[in-house]
Parts: structure tokens; C-alpha cells; sequence
């Protein structure tokens, strides 16, 4: 399947790298990656520019907005920018984030889910953080939510139901009118994902209020 991913990034530089690094070691490769740089401050700039001259599928999308993090607006707002950079859209589109490292067949067991229920309109894996020295399940995973670090919709149910929203809330919003529209959403246990930076970390206090 053809699959493209946009990735958002504000300030990202010490997990960047490895989030790439798994993408491109998959079993099946992405068409297009476009990294969102959205503003940082650090080196996530020049770290998206080293990958994408080494790579010819990444490309680099540089944005200025506001520094702040304020949870959902922010990194829809530049995923939507850089969702412009794949046109025409591709048979699957995924938005991911910076800080995730994939299992080597995310993306062929994604496709497998997709190309199996032609009715199935968004698929994710689960992610897990460290603790202790292992990998726990992150507590805001559940197996009925795809979290909004690692959703990928088929292209015609993104279409059918608008896109996705920036406002607070967008990732259950998205499922919800998915599923009015006629389409299934679908988790995947076994699609463990490493969450570098567990949900929240850079929030201010006006993000958290």
C-alpha cells in the first residue's frame, strides 16, 4: 500500500533520530515522510535536514508558530501543513509522532489490517513507556482508543469525515465520527510502540490548566 507519514515536531532533538531511525528500518517502507518542524528552539531542524539529504523520501517542512504547547491546536495545525505535501494523498495517511520508536513490521501489519477489512478506516499499536527498567503500557492507552501519538487512516475515511480538527480532544473526535460515517476503528495489542516522552512532559501550566 502506498502510505505516507507526516510527523509534527517542536523541540524533539534527543528522540527525533531514533523515531526516524525505525521508520526507515521497516519491513515496508513509507512512499513519503514529511517532517514537521514546528518552531523548535534546539537542533530538531538540522537533525530533519541530515535525515532528509541521506533519504530521498523524507522532506523537511520548516514552520514558525507559537512556541507553546498547548495540547491538540498546536500539532494538528502543523500536521495539516505538512499533509499538503502529500498530494496527491496517499492510500494510507499517518500522523505520528516525534518520540516514538515502531516495531520493524508497524507498517506491514498496518497495511495487512487494511487490505483484510476494506471497511476498517483507522488502525494503531499501543504505546508503552519506560519504567524501571522496562517497557510498561502507557496509562492513557486503551484497547478501544488509538492514541493521537500513532493514528493512520485509510485515505477515503479521513476524506469521508473531514479530516482531523485542531482543537483539544481531536483524537476522539476523529474516531467518533469516523465510526458515524460507517467506518471501523481498529487497535492492535501486539504493535508495541516505545513512547520516548510520555504524554504531557512539555506542557506548561496554561497547556495542563
Amino acid at each position: 500500500m502506498n502510505i505516507g507519514i507526516v510527523i509534527p515536531a517542536h523541540n524533539e532533538a534527543p528522540f527525533l533520530g531514533s523515531t526516524l531511525d525505525s521508520l526507515l528500518a521497516q519491513s515496508l517502507a513509507a512512499q513519503n515522510i514529511i517532517l514537521v518542524n514546528d518552531n523548535s528552539t534546539d537542533t530538531t531542524g538540522s537533525i530533519a535536514e541530515e535525515y532528509a539529504r541521506n533519504h530521498a523520501n523524507i522532506t523537511v517542512l520548516h514552520l514558525e508558530s507559537e512556541s507553546k504547547h498547548l495540547p491538540g491546536s498546536k500539532v494538528v495545525k502543523a500536521f495539516l501543513q505538512g499533509l499538503k505535501l502529500l498530494d496527491p494523498l496517499p492510500e494510507v495517511i499517518c500522523k505520528f509522532d516525534a518520540d516514538l520508536v515502531f516495531p520493524t513490521d508497524y507498517l506491514q501489519t498496518m497495511a495487512d489490517h487494511f487490505r483484510a477489512d476494506s471497511n476498517l478506516g483507522m488502525v494503531g499499536g499501543f504505546c508503552y513507556i519506560e519504567k524501571n527498567g522496562g517497557w510498561v503500557l502507557e496509562s492513557l492507552t486503551a484497547k478501544d482508543h488509538i492514541r493521537g501519538a500513532l493514528k493512520a487512516y485509510r485515505k477515503e475515511c479521513y476524506i469521508e469525515m473531514g479530516g482531523i480538527l485542531p482543537s483539544m480532544g481531536w483524537d476522539t473526535a476523529d474516531e467518533l465520527r469516523a465510526r458515524f460515517y460507517g467506518w471501523e476503528v481498529k487497535t492492535d495489542q501486539s504493535l508495541k510502540v516505545k513512547h520516548l516522552r510520555p504524554t504531557g512532559v512539555n506542557y506548561n501550566g496554561q497547556s495542563r490548566y
